[in-house]
Formats: C-alpha cells, sequence, structure tokens
C-alpha cells in the first residue's frame, strides 16, 4: 500500500509541475510557430537529455533537471545562456522578425499559465475545495510570558487578528508572517459558565529562532503533542517510544499541548516518570528517564506539526476569487520580502524547484484538490515572475522588444548576450541557493508536511 501510494504521488507531482511548465512553453512555441519563427527545440527541463523525439526539424525533449523549460529560438536570444549555441550553426542567415513579434512571443508563456490557471480554478469551483478548519486554539501559557500577563488563557480561541476574520492556525500565522508590523490586535472568544466573553489585546510577534526569522505570535495551540522525530539516543528512544504517538500524560499528570509537556518535564527533572501515549487507538504506558541537555530537560522527540482538520466548500470559489486570492498573497509575499527588516522574510525562506515539488506532493498526499488549487498559485507565480523586466525573463524580452519598436533599432547582439548571460548565471545562483535551504534546512519542514495527519470532511452548502 505504501509503494502504491508513493508511485501515486511521485507520478501526480511530476504531471502537475510538468504541467505548469509545459503550458508555458507551449505558448511561446505556438505563438513563434503563428510568427513563422523557426523553431529549434521544445524542452521540459534543463541539463542531460533523458527523452527526445524529433519532428518536423523540431527536437523535443525531457530533461533531467526539472526546474523549468525552454523553446530554443534563433531568432530570439532564448535558453542561450543557459543551453549554450547549437553546435551546428545556420549556413544562411535567417531572416529578422519584429520587435511585435518578439514581444507577443514573450508574453504568450505567462498568459497561457494565466488561461490555465483559470481552468484549474474553473474545476475547483465545481469539484469544492478543502479549506482548513482547525480552531486557533490556545495551549497552556507560560505565566511568565507577556501573554499571561495580559489576562490570555488556555482555551481561549483567535477570532480575528486586526480585525481579519482567523479561522485556523495556518490563517493566524499567515498573516502575522507577512505583515510588516509585530504589533497585532488580536480577538479573542473566551467560554464561560456565565457565557461568551470577548476581548482584544496588543501582542507581539517574535521570530522563530534565529535561523528561521519569519515572525509568529507567542501562542502555542491547545493539541496533544504527537511524537515526530525521535531522536537517537535520547530518553523517547530508551523508553521505545514510536513516530506518531500521541502523548496523553506525564507522570500522571495530563497534557493538551506540547507547551504542558515542555512545563511538566522542567518540573520533574531527570527522575524516572512515567509517560502514557495513545498508539493506533491503545493506551501504553512507559518508564522514561529525561535527560538535562543545554540546562534544559528533554525526552530526545520532535514534535510532529498539528493535526490539520479540513472541510470541502461546496461550490468552491470562483475562478476569479480564487485568482485575486492567489494575486493578493503573492503581492504580500513579495512586499514582506522586500521589507525583511520588519517582516523577518528573506531569499532563504521562499522554495524552489524542490521545495515546490515537495509542497504538491504532500498536498497530493491529503487531497487532490488542495494539489491542483496549489497549482492555480504556481501557475500566477510563474506568470508574475516570469514578467519581471529582468533580461533572460520573458517581461526583459519584451522590454528590449519594445525599446526595438520604439527606436526602430536592433539592440546589438554582443549587448544582449551579455547581459542575458550575467543574469542567467544570477538566476542559476538564487535558484542553487534556495534549493540549498530547501535540502539542508527545511528537509524535516517538508518531511513533516508530507507526514501530516489530515482529515478532510466533506459538507455540502447550505444554499444548495
Amino acid at each position: 500500500m505504501i509503494v502504491l501510494t508513493t508511485i501515486y504521488v511521485i507520478a501526480a507531482v511530476l504531471l502537475l509541475f510538468g504541467a505548469a511548465i509545459f503550458v508555458h512553453e507551449w505558448g511561446h512555441y505556438f505563438v513563434a510557430r503563428k510568427c513563422g519563427m523557426k523553431v529549434e527545440e521544445f524542452a521540459i527541463g534543463f541539463g542531460k537529455i533523458l527523452w527526445k523525439h524529433e519532428k518536423d526539424g523540431i527536437l523535443y525533449t525531457v530533461r533531467m533537471i526539472p526546474a523549468g523549460g525552454f523553446v530554443k529560438l534563433p531568432q530570439m536570444l532564448t535558453s542561450e545562456a543557459i543551453e549554450g549555441k547549437n553546435e551546428e550553426e545556420e549556413t544562411d542567415p535567417l531572416p529578422e522578425i519584429s520587435p511585435w513579434a518578439k514581444i507577443a512571443v514573450a508574453v504568450a508563456g505567462p498568459i497561457m499559465n494565466i488561461v490555465f490557471a483559470f481552468i484549474l480554478a474553473g474545476i475547483i469551483y465545481f469539484v469544492g475545495l478543502p479549506e482548513s478548519i482547525t480552531p486557533p486554539i490556545v495551549g497552556l501559557l507560560d505565566k511568565e510570558s507577556e501573554e499571561y500577563s495580559l489576562g490570555i488563557r488556555e482555551g481561549d480561541i483567535i477570532t480575528k487578528i486586526d480585525d481579519k476574520p482567523i479561522p485556523s492556525w495556518e490563517e493566524a500565522t499567515k498573516l502575522t508572517a507577512l505583515s510588516v508590523t509585530n504589533q497585532f490586535f488580536v480577538t479573542f472568544h473566551r467560554q464561560s459558565d456565565s457565557g461568551t466573553e470577548e476581548f482584544t489585546r496588543k501582542l507581539t510577534a517574535k521570530p522563530i529562532s534565529e535561523k528561521l526569522t519569519i515572525k509568529r505570535l507567542q501562542l502555542p495551540p491547545k493539541f496533544r503533542p504527537i511524537a515526530g522525530k525521535i531522536l537517537e539516543n535520547g530518553a523517547a528512544a530508551k523508553a521505545d517510544l514510536k513516530q506518531k504517538d500521541e502523548i496523553i500524560s506525564l507522570g500522571g499528570i495530563p497534557v493538551s499541548g506540547q507547551s504542558e509537556l515542555i512545563a511538566e518535564l522542567q518540573k520533574n527533572g531527570t527522575n524516572k516518570t512515567e509517560i502514557i501515549v495513545l498508539r493506533q487507538g491503545k493506551k501504553l504506558a512507559f518508564p522514561i528517564t529525561p535527560k538535562m541537555i543545554n540546562d534544559r530537560v528533554m525526552i530526545g522527540i520532535q514534535f510532529a506539526p498539528v493535526p490539520t482538520t479540513y472541510m470541502v466548500r461546496h461550490p468552491g470559489p470562483t475562478p476569479t476569487e480564487n485568482i485575486a486570492g492567489v494575486a493578493s498573497l503573492m503581492w504580500r509575499t513579495l512586499y514582506a520580502l522586500f521589507h525583511k527588516s520588519e517582516t523577518g522574510v528573506g531569499v532563504k525562506d521562499l522554495s524552489g524547484p524542490v521545495g515546490i515539488l515537495a509542497m504538491i506532493g504532500a498536498m497530493v498526499n491529503i487531497d487532490y484538490r488542495l494539489a491542483l488549487n496549489f497549482l492555480v498559485l504556481l501557475n500566477v507565480n510563474l506568470a508574475i515572475l516570469n514578467m519581471l523586466p529582468i533580461p533572460v525573463l520573458d517581461g526583459g524580452h519584451t522590454v528590449m522588444g519594445f525599446i526595438e519598436g520604439l527606436f526602430r533599432r536592433k539592440i546589438p547582439t554582443k549587448i544582449l548576450e551579455w547581459t542575458t548571460t550575467c543574469f542567467a548565471i544570477a538566476l542559476i545562483t538564487l535558484m542553487v541557493y534556495v534549493t540549498f535551504h530547501d535540502v539542508f534546512e527545511r528537509r524535516d519542514v517538508f518531511v513533516d508536511m508530507f507526514k501530516n495527519e489530515a482529515e478532510v470532511q466533506e459538507q455540502s452548502d447550505p444554499g444548495e
């Protein structure tokens, strides 16, 4: 079963990611052919050729590195900076093409990504979209914390941040991470014997850690801690704890959150005690002897992500609503990126091909509709990023076409080659940089995403 699931996820990831690249390159290819331009190659991926087929003088290839693709057009400066020039030089020079044809070819790729995004969003509208409804319930707070002194208590539910409705922890995390401020007015609901109380407090978001500078509210979620990675030679490993064990109590004290478990560990110290876990529906008790590491009492586990509950929205968001939401999210991300000092969001927090493939895989593993929705985001991102006015990108070709059209003079080939090569090297360097962080610094994050226990609940729209 695990093997079949793995094959399904890998096949789905390659198909979905490849589809986004294919439609982009097909846009260039289609318009180039309509403009009468010579097409040497239509490629998906970069690097060594894995598969090829030649027809009507055009080489169709699938290459080793699934990080993009290209259409090789000798009448335009496109992939030569990355793939090199064709070894077979043309004996007869090709006819010049108009600047407006160059612009049409350049913008065709991003336009096709937007069209594809709308098609996918239309499918999502009819099949529905799972939306996170994991309630943002606050767990146990440290009594010395600023949040506790402001009157926030375990069990309080976040309903708004800066007057924006917050349906889940995911939304709370996203909003605080991308904001240029670290001060937020957070509204809570508290249920008591006398009824529901609503109150608002001004809270400060802080960086997750020295390495992960993205900020978040200092409010722990109220969920029983679930064992993720079990560290070798740790107390948990010696006690025979396993991944996915749900920790119920420590030393006879029930725990309902990670912060509670950590607090009880510090109280217990290194004394031998009993830990009770829920494993595959059965309660199991194990003797455990915590260890003191860097002045902190630890048992040697990394917590698994909080289980996420999704409710399928029927019908899904309209295509316009979906695309607008994606464009807004991207704008907020870019804005946060260019205000790193306030947000903590840097280039290293972006994801390259490895991270994108990992996220698609994680979503396919939960529900195909989440993967389709992520593909909407990916296509809009490809369209917007490719239209940035940078040589080697479609936006750069568009700008150069306008310059040639307005001044009625062709930009010297040497200048085009020099600028394209320099920016191609810069682009490859950036891709390697973000991929390095994906592989070596966020690997555990992606693994946790893939292993995240999620529940998808179907529910029809009441208005149907």
